[in-house]
């Protein structure tokens, strides 16, 4: 089983959570997820908890929780009504 990479950028922060989208490196899936970073003292210990978070992740990924989405197969095949 391969190591993963999973880097994480923050695209928002409301009321002590931070929305996060974690992108693993090796294997291009990405998963959106809130992280509560409320209790992080100052930006080491925002980073720790991210960190820690993106191991989790990772984990997940490599089990087969956490799988790429399904190509969204958008069906037209709807009934016209003319």
């Amino acid at each position: 089983m391969s190591e993963h990479n999973v880097t994480y950028t923050v695209t928002e922060t409301t009321d002590g959570v931070a929305q996060v989208t974690f992108t693993c490196g090796d294997t291009d899936i990405t998963h959106e997820r809130g992280v509560n970073v409320g209790d992080c003292a100052d930006d080491a210990a925002l980073q720790q908890r991210l960190s820690e978070v993106a191991l989790g992740v990772a984990h997940k990924i490599a089990v087969g929780t956490i799988t790429a989405p399904a190509e969204e197969a958008e069906e037209t095949s709807e009934e016209s009504t003319e």
